[in-house]
């Protein structure tokens, strides 16, 4: 169908249609449709075969209408009668249907869609051409179905036009626009016809005129010639007179009077010219059409002559016009200029004007605020007048360039330049003058406010430090001193201040005498500058003196506070020392050697600080300030104190230690018991889980137990030695010795009873698991047998497919399963191997799974058999069939050439049909062989099928046969076509490899990665194989070639010679772009190789510079000798890497060698990475000597410290003091012994370490200092364990001796006597600290006195194993026993001193602690009634912190004052009579109660000064706020773009929208101040004059920021208009580089082509142009009428606009001047060339012959009447053509113009001569015709008189009367013949005597 849609629109025939219904032939026919397109040039965008053939209903509309554009309606060209324009197409179809309804009421035809509904449009263009078959009357627009039925069926009946649509389909509200355009196309080519034959007869008409009107216009020529003459000379001097205007009307008025000759007068002139032209070509044309002479006119009125003479007035008129326009356009300029000056001039002095007033007033104002705003209102105007500068330059230069123009009104307009800079100059002065005085006010006012804020700031500092508090305590004194350091460098800190001030103050303390601009009065300056110097400096006196009461206050108190810390701390210590608990149980205990150490280090640290406190209180009592007898009493207290502190210490030590070692033993065995019932109850579990899952979770939690039992052996053998370092008493207690065995025989169950579990849970496991895989694998077969049992083998071919394609996915799944079962086989022997339980159920699983699984691979082996045999025999019928098709489709294919092949272009045409025929046979007949086997193989599967198979394969051979026979005819039938044929296929498919390899190997691109320049250099070398393979053929082909072409000229053979020679460029051409290509590739390759081997090394460089920068010297000898060997590996790594980096150098300098594009990049990687390697290598080096020498330091280091905790660990052994018992004394004597020998063997090992130290030390001076240090403390520690062994071995000889029992007893005896003479004393205190002294030594007695008596115990026990015969025994024994006694007498007396002791330290505390909170009382009185509330809100907060802290403090010691005076009333008796108690009880009651009172009282005043201070503060913090607002609402920046203008606009919204959420800050702000004066705050007025200054300011703030927003929305808008200009601007420029190009096209489509780009540019241009420029204008406009302070440079930015519009349009009318020209000029020589063309071959067409007889000739004649008939058409385009030069060499000169005449001659002269031929060939033709006539007529007169003669020489003579008288009548009747003759005699003569007169060609045969 698309190929017969073809051929009827394009006329031409187009290839058979390939018949069959199947993909593949559609897609062929399809395809040869769009080849003929594509041979048309029709383009066609992504459109293919397949989408046509699968329906994509888009493209194939799109498809049909492109045919429908090209074939119908892309011809249409309608020439408009205003410009001629040409439109083509759509447009041009548009336009006629324009015309053509033009005139029609309610037709407006200006689409293809809405316009044709009504059907008006239709009617309209039938009645313009048939007004006959359309009443326009009778129709009406609302009746719109009725109109279109009418006019589609008229043009069906009457016109003959297809009814291609229906009226519902144009009756819609939006019809097809190409459905209307075909059918309307339809009209035009019908009735374009009609027109065609009514101008022929316009034209045949029109020449019959001229040819008669030829003779009266000859006389006319001389005299019009001789007055065309006279007035181009005339005008010429006219023309040349070069006086022009020196102003623009003058200038105006000539080019007026040059446009009036140009117009008025030139052009009837020129018609004249053109019409002696005419008139002299129509004159000589008629006479050489009738024969006559052709007119030449005399020398001098030639035509040559007046087109010279027009030459030269063209040239003078030109030059004419160029002077005055050029004047023209320089006074337009100059006008223009010089309204722009007084424009921009009026607008300066405006502006200066106004400023001058501005900046001539001093309204400064007279505080800081006023003149900073001033100050910036000023800066503002600088600015603005900065700025401005350019703008008055502006003015300067414009008047500079009308003054180098010379402009007529220079004088005025130097004038008023001259103005504006006078006035410019002075606002400058005066500006700075003005910024002067402002700056003179500003400074002052700042010096002022400086001034003030000192004055008040001295008189607030005299009254802080005239205060007389010094403190009533430490933390009150170094407060106040914090304070007073505070005011010292607030004070030194505002020395500068008050110079820089004074200073300041100079300058305006100075009397000038009225010289000097003065703002304020220089003695009232020098006044309060005076009085600022005295203050500071009284106030630098009194800040010296407070400082030195206050260090003094605070040394003394400072003493007080550290001496009663250190005795309440050693009082809190000998308390806990005193204590007998060592602890219940470990954790207790360790917790209470751990603090007794903590207590060891803090009694060490106390030391130091106690020392220093005695010596402070020491050096007070020196002085001899006050309070040194109390300072001297404290300092003997705490002494005493200290020293008993020391030996409660070493005593208590002693007994934590013992008792911890046994709770750390009690504890950890009772861990062990714990853990060991705990795991043997996991352990002896009988679980072993019920499936796969419990099983292995029991597994793993059992492995876990057994992880766990074997970590647990280093714990039981940790007992054994801790049981063993017990001491002996506890080490024999039992349970310590019974346990031991228990637990250890304990583990062994429990290990013996994890193993078997863990084995049970294991064969578990394997069963578990072995059913789980055996159920598993059952279910998957049992789901599988019900599939194969229930599948049937289809019968269809698709069905079949499904069914193969889950068997395939069924195999996959069977390999599988048949490993698992296997898997279950093997797990089942195994169980079965270990002869446990189950093994009947594993032996029946395993069987139960192997049958089944045997049962289903029989089943699918069955199923599948018979799935393949089905399947292999449809898919062979379906390889028949298509076989069967393929080979008819190619048998149709061969037959469509036969009418190919007879020349070269058949045989062209045949390669296009055959190509690939032979490769398709080859693969047919392998195909057709392939199926003959698969054939007969099914035949002997299956024989039920052999039939069938045998008639397929039977008829696939028969067309097999046919198709082989119809090529071998074909072959035959061809002969040597065949070769050509081969050779220009061959030729065809080498030339498309060629172009396609060229294509590649001309990309320039280069590859950017590795990976991308290997594809690439591969693909390249890949490519020349190819071109190396094709090499035979490119030979081949060559000679094949040169045979077909010698000898051979027609075009064909010369056409195919031509593509030989371009095939031998072309091949030569690829050897060397391959070349260059491979070059390229080759270096883009190396450079990326070196990138990535670059890449690579720069990344190993920076990890080695990482790894050397980051390595650190290890402390361990692990550590060390792991970095030295890893240090080792990385430097070996390095030399490997050193290969790779010398490699990519020596790469690198290759390229740069070979000149790579890349060699400077190279060249600069090369050497960064030769630098990097040789400095990693230094580092490298460097590194590993210094880890060398810190491996041997901790190597020394681990020696040394693994000796020192040798030494250590033998030092506690020597230290043990255990050998003071008398037990086991021999023994321990022994083991000294050893230990002693031990130490001797071992000091050859501190002897090497001290000659390896050395050794090192020597080699390695930077670490001999450590070394040395190490040496020095291992020989202290030797040395301090030598002695400790010597002492121990002296201590245990000592021990071994009998006077001990003697002397413990005469020591027990001395000591009893001192005890005695303490319990005698009477001094029980006088006061606190002495009692509290006594009490501690009663203490110590009494602890002593036990300790004694354990003393006394040990000495009778040793008495009493004294031996009898020791002869000291008995008196010793006696000893004892007195010893005993005295103990007893003792205990009475203790008991009593220790009650008087008590009773007299509660006496003396119950007045201490009186007389303490008295103290305090009065201490914290102070605070409560100070009257001091803050000076701001910081310091009242912290006053009330003060107050809240004093407060709690108050209610903290209510309970203490009311305990204390609870004991005065419960203990008043005897016992402190001899204290004044009852007047010190009433004194703290009272000031107590005053205490609390003061307190509450300053709590209220504090609360009502905080909340002033907080609004006072909230108010600052507003105003702050406030002016913080201010500042951005005063700022004058300027935004530079509109998206900063947006931005600026955006921030100051929000800027107010926060303005206005402050508003409810201002209201709660005035609420608390009315809540405040309501309630009658002391400061309400104060609070209510600063409520309505923030009031005050947020309105002024509020108008401020609407004065703001109008300012910055006015910026937008000028931003936005900025915006809009230079788009615009920017948009013309665009447009004028399209207007002003100077292309005018190089021939008539050319020109044409950029003539309606130009219109549709020019009106694209006018109509958005103009909508653009006013839509600026009048936003421009807008703003100067809302007075915008851009006033001046919006108006600037208007006309620079307004300017640049209009010149774009003048560019535009410029050129589209030129265009309409060179279009006219080019249409002329289009016009000329064509009719030049036809006249040769009208010329060429004319016959020689003139006809054998008179029928031939009266034919000639005829054919040369339709011939003339022919010419005469031509006649009204030559001389359209010479009307054209006429007119065009008027407007032209020089080469162009004659170029014209060389046309207009030509055609002339054509046109003459083809008009002279054909005139005589009419000539010859009639003389021909008049010969053959009279030849004829003398032939039929001679033959007429033969038969006359022979009618009357053959008569009988009569032989009688009758007879005579026959004979009588027959000659009567010839006579009768001849007179009747005669007339054509005479005719004939003369006929034959013209012929002669008018001398006959033939005259001579006449």
């Amino acid at each position: 169908m698309l190929l017969r849609l073809l051929e009827v629109l394009s006329g031409e025939q187009l290839p058979k249609p390939t018949k069959g219904r199947m993909r593949i032939h559609c897609l062929e026919n399809v395809e040869k449709a769009l080849t003929f397109l594509k041979e048309q040039r029709v383009h066609l965008e992504n459109v293919g075969s397949h989408d046509i053939v699968d329906g994509n209903h888009r493209l194939t509309l799109g498809l049909v209408w492109t045919i429908i554009l090209r074939f119908q309606i892309q011809d249409i060209s309608v020439e408009s009668e205003d410009n001629k324009e040409k439109k083509s197409a759509k447009d041009a179809l548009l336009l006629w249907c324009q015309m053509k309804t033009a005139g029609y009421p309610d037709v407006n035809v200006h689409n293809f869609t809405t316009s044709w509904r009504d059907g008006l449009a239709f009617n309209a263009i039938i009645h313009k051409h048939r007004p006959d078959l359309v009443d326009m009357d009778t129709l009406r627009r609302c009746n719109a179905h009725y109109n279109l039925q009418s006019a589609f069926n008229l043009a069906e009946r009457e016109l003959g036009l297809t009814k291609l649509l229906d009226p519902e389909d144009v009756n819609v509200d939006q019809p097809d626009e190409k459905s209307i355009i075909t059918y309307v196309a339809t009209f035009y080519h019908y009735f374009s016809k009609m027109k065609a034959l009514a101008v022929e007869g316009k034209r045949v008409g029109k020449v019959l005129e001229a040819a008669r009107e030829a003779e009266a216009l000859v006389e006319k020529y001389e005299e019009l010639a001789g007055e065309l003459l006279a007035w181009i000379e005339q005008t010429i001097l006219i023309l040349n007179d070069r006086h022009l205007a020196n102003a623009l009307p003058g200038v105006q008025n000539q080019l007026q009077a040059f446009n009036t000759y140009r117009t008025v007068e030139k052009p009837p002139k020129f018609m004249e010219k053109g019409n002696l032209e005419v008139l002299l070509f129509t004159v000589q044309s008629r006479m050489r059409a009738n024969n006559q002479k052709v007119y030449v006119p005399r020398e001098g009125k030639l035509i040559s002559d007046i087109n010279k003479a027009w030459e030269r007035l063209e040239k003078a008129e030109h030059e004419r016009e160029l002077a005055l326009r050029t004047e023209l356009i320089r006074q337009e300029k100059l006008e223009q200029l010089a309204a722009r000056f007084d424009r921009k001039a009026a607008m300066r002095e405006t502006w200066l004007s106004e400023n001058q007033r501005l900046v001539a007033q001093d309204n400064f104002g007279t505080d800081m605020s006023a003149v900073e705003a001033a100050v910036r209102k000023h800066e503002a105007i600088e600015t603005d007048i900065v700025a401005y500068s350019e703008r008055v330059q502006a003015v300067g230069a414009v008047a500079t360039e009308l003054e180098a123009e010379g402009y007529h009104d220079i004088r005025r307009v130097l004038r008023r330049r001259d103005t504006v800079g006078g006035l410019w100059d002075h606002l400058r002065q005066l500006v700075a003058a003005r910024r002067e005085r402002l700056g003179l006010h500003l400074e002052l006012q700042k010096m002022l406010r400086d001034l003030g804020h000192l004055m008040d700031w001295m008189e607030e500092m005299k009254c802080r430090l005239q205060s007389q508090d010094l403190g009533k305590h430490l933390h009150g004194v170094e407060d106040l001193l914090q304070l007073h350091a505070l005011v010292e460098a607030d004070v030194a800190a505002q020395a500068e201040r008050v110079r820089v001030v004074g200073a300041t103050a100079q300058r305006f303390a100075g009397d000038t005498g009225g010289e000097c601009y003065q703002p304020c009065d220089p003695a009232a300056v020098r006044e309060r500058v005076a009085q600022l110097e005295l203050g500071y400096r009284e106030l630098v006196a009194l800040a010296g003196r407070r400082r030195s009461r206050l260090e003094e206050s605070r040394r003394l108190w400072k003493f007080f506070w550290d001496a009663g810390e250190e005795e309440a701390w050693m009082g809190e210590q000998e308390r806990l020392l005193s204590s007998e608990d060592v602890g219940r149980d470990l954790t207790s205990s360790l917790r209470l050697l751990s603090q007794h150490a903590a207590f060891r280090g803090e009694l060490s640290a106390r030391a130091t600080s106690l020392e220093e406190v005695l010596a402070r209180g020491k050096d007070l009592v020196a002085q001899g300030g006050l309070g040194s007898t109390e300072v001297a009493r404290r300092v003997v207290e705490v002494e005493g104190r200290w020293q008993a502190l020391g030996e409660l210490a070493n005593q208590r030590e002693k007994r934590l230690k013992e008792a911890a070692g046994f709770f750390q033993f009690q504890a950890e065995a009772t861990d062990v018991e714990r853990w060991l019932e705990d795991t043997s109850r996991l352990a002896t579990s009988p679980e072993l889980g019920h499936d796969e899952y419990s099983t292995r979770s029991l597994a793993r939690q059992h492995r876990e137990v057994q992880e766990e039992v074997r970590n647990h052996r280093p714990a039981i053998d940790a007992l054994q030695d801790q049981a063993k370092a017990l001491p002996p008493a506890l080490a024999n207690r039992p349970e310590v010795a019974q346990r031991l065995p228990e637990l250890d025989r304990r583990y062994q169950e429990l290990v013996a009873r994890a193993e078997g579990r863990g084995q049970d849970l294991e064969d578990a496991l394997v069963f578990y698991t072995m059913r789980s895989e055996a159920d598993a694998c059952g279910l998957w077969v049992g789901e599988k047998e019900q599939w194969l049992h229930a599948m049937e083998v289809p019968a269809k071919l698709e069905d079949l497919e499904v069914v193969q394609q889950r068997f395939e996915t069924l195999e996959p799944e069977m390999n599988t399963l048949a490993s698992r079962v296997a898997a279950v086989n093997r797990v089942a022997q195994q169980l079965l191997a270990t002869e446990r339980g189950n093994q009947e159920s594993i032996r029946a699983t395993c069987e139960q799974l192997n049958t089944r699984w045997d049962r289903f691979r029989a089943l699918a082996d069955q199923k599948k058999e018979a799935l393949t045999s089905a399947l292999n025999i449809q898919n062979f019928h379906l390889e028949c069939n298509e076989t069967t098709s393929w080979m008819r489709e190619k048998t149709k294919v061969i037959e469509s050439t036969q009418g190919l092949g007879n020349d070269l272009a058949g045989v062209m045409a045949l390669q296009r049909k055959l190509s690939g025929m032979e490769r398709d046979l080859e693969a047919i007949q392998g195909k057709v062989r392939d199926l003959r086997a698969e054939g007969e193989k099914l035949a002997t599967e299956h024989p039920e099928e052999k039939t069938t198979l045998s008639s397929r394969l039977t008829a696939i051979e028969e067309v097999w046969e046919e198709l082989r026979g119809s090529l071998r005819r074909r072959e035959e039938s061809l002969g040597e076509a065949s070769k050509l044929q081969g050779f220009l296929r061959d030729l065809a498919a080498f030339q498309a490899w060629l172009s396609r390899t060229q294509r590649e190997v001309a990309s320039e691109d280069v590859p950017a990665t590795l990976a991308e320049a290997e594809r690439s250099l591969s693909q390249h070398e890949s490519m020349r194989k190819e071109i190396a393979h094709y090499g035979d053929d490119y030979r081949a082909t060559r000679a094949v070639g040169h045979q077909v072409t010698q000898g051979q000229t027609d075009a064909q053979h010369v056409f195919l010679h031509q593509r030989l020679e371009a095939l031998d460029t072309g091949w030569e051409e690829l050897g060397r772009m391959w070349e260059n290509r491979h070059h390229l590739l080759s270096q883009a390759f190396a450079f990326q190789l070196f990138l990535r081997d670059s890449k690579q090394v720069e990344g190993v460089l920076s990890n080695q510079e990482y790894v050397l920068s980051h390595t650190e010297m290890p402390g361990t000898l692990a550590g060390a000798e792991a970095s030295v060997k890893k240090l080792e590996d990385f430097v070996a790594t390095m030399e490997a890497t050193g290969e790779k980096v010398q490699g990519l150098v020596a790469t690198g300098r290759k390229l740069v060698a070979e000149g790579s594009p890349h060699a400077e990049k190279v060249q600069e990687m090369v050497d960064s990475v030769e630098r990097r390697h040789r400095k990693n290598r230094e580092m490298a080096q460097e590194l590993l000597g210094k880890l060398r020498d810190n491996w041997e330091l901790q190597r020394f280091l681990q020696d040394g410290q693994e000796l020192t905790l040798w030494i250590n660990e033998k030092m506690l052994t020597a230290q043990d003091v255990s050998y003071e018992e008398a037990r086991n004394l021999h023994t321990k004597w022994q083991k000294h012994e050893a230990f002693a020998a031990e130490l001797a063997a071992n000091k050859g090992w501190l002897e090497k370490m001290e000659k390896e130290g050395h050794q090192l030390a020597a080699a390695k001076p930077e670490l001999g200092k450590v070394v040395l240090e190490k040496l020095v403390s291992l020989r202290g520690l030797w040395e301090e364990l030598e002695t400790t062994t010597r002492t121990k071995a002296r201590r245990l000889f000592d021990a071994n001796r009998a006077e001990l029992c003697a002397q413990a007893c005469a020591a027990l005896g001395g000591w009893l006597a001192e005890v005695g003479a303490q319990l005698r004393s009477d001094d029980y205190g006088k006061d606190l600290t002495s009692v509290n002294i006594l009490l501690k030594k009663q203490q110590m007695l009494e602890t002593q006195t036990g300790v004694r008596e354990k003393e006394v115990e040990g000495v009778r026990a040793q008495a009493e194993a004294l031996s009898p015969e020791d002869p000291r025994a008995a008196e010793v024994r006696e000893r004892v026993r007195g010893l005993e006694r005295e103990f007893r007498g003792l205990r009475e007396p203790l008991r009593e001193r220790r009650r008087r002791l008590v009773t007299s330290r509660e006496e003396h505390q119950f007045r201490r602690d009186l007389e303490d909170e008295i103290l305090w009382v009065k201490e914290r009185r102070a605070l409560a009634v100070s009257t001091d509330h803050g000076k701001d809100l910081p310091s009242v907060q912290l006053l009330i912190k003060k107050n809240q802290t004093l407060q709690k403090e108050l209610q903290g010691h209510q309970r203490r004052v009311e305990e204390l005076l609870g004991r005065s009333t419960g203990e008043g008796g005897d016992a402190f009579s001899g204290f004044p108690a009852e007047r010190g009880v009433q004194e703290l009651r009272e000031a107590w109660g005053e205490l609390q009172l003061q307190a509450e009282e300053r709590h209220r005043r504090l609360e009502k000064a905080l909340a002033a201070h907080q609004f006072l503060r909230d108010a600052a913090e507003a105003e702050a706020w406030m002016g913080e607002q201010e500042l951005h609402m005063l700022a004058q920046e300027k935004a530079k773009d509109e998206l900063s203008a947006q931005a600026m606009v955006n921030k100051h919204l929000v800027l107010e929208q926060e303005l206005r959420d402050y508003a409810q800050t201002i209201q709660a702000l005035a609420a608390q101040s009315r809540d405040m004066v309501t309630n009658g705050h002391p400061e309400s007025e104060r609070l209510g004059l600063r409520q309505a200054q923030v009031e005050k300011l947020y309105v002024g703030l509020t108008e401020l920021a609407g004065e703001r927003r109008g300012v910055l929305q006015e910026q937008q808008r000028l931003c936005q208009l900025r915006r809009d200009l230079d788009h615009l601007e920017q948009w013309v420029q665009e447009r004028e580089v399209v207007a002003a190009s100077h292309e005018l096209g190089q021939d008539y489509e050319h020109v044409t082509m950029l003539r309606e780009k130009f219109r549709e540019f020019s009106r694209d241009t006018s109509s958005i142009g103009q909508e653009r420029v006013d839509a600026a204008n009048g936003l421009a406009d807008a703003l100067i009428a809302a007075g915008h302070s851009e006033n001046a440079t919006v108006a600037e930015w208007k006309d620079g606009l307004n300017e640049a519009w209009a010149d774009l349009l003048e560019l535009m009318d410029t050129r589209s001047q030129m265009l309409a020209a060179s279009y006219e000029l080019q249409r002329f020589f289009h016009d000329a060339r064509e009719t030049l063309a036809q006249i040769r071959e009208k010329q060429q067409g004319l016959p020689e012959e003139v006809g054998r007889d008179l029928n031939t000739a009266e034919a000639m004649q005829r054919l040369h009447s339709a011939y003339e008939h022919d010419i005469q058409a031509l006649s009204a385009q030559v001389r359209q053509v010479q009307e054209d030069a006429g007119r065009l060499a008027k407007a032209y000169a020089g080469e162009k113009a004659a170029e014209i005449r060389r046309q207009e001659q030509a055609v002339s002269q054509a046109w003459a001569q083809l008009r002279g031929s054909s005139h005589g060939r009419r000539r010859l033709l009639l003389d021909t015709v008049d010969k053959f006539r009279f030849l004829k007529a003398v032939r039929d007169l001679l033959l007429w008189m033969d038969g006359v003669r022979l009618q009357i020489e053959g008569q009988e003579r009569p032989r009688d009367v009758s007879s005579a008288d026959l004979v009588i009548k027959n000659h009567q009747s010839i006579k009768a013949e001849v007179d009747a003759r005669a007339d054509s005699f005479q005719a004939c003569v003369a006929m034959g005597n013209a012929l002669l007169d008018k001398g006959h060609y033939a005259a001579d045969k006449c």
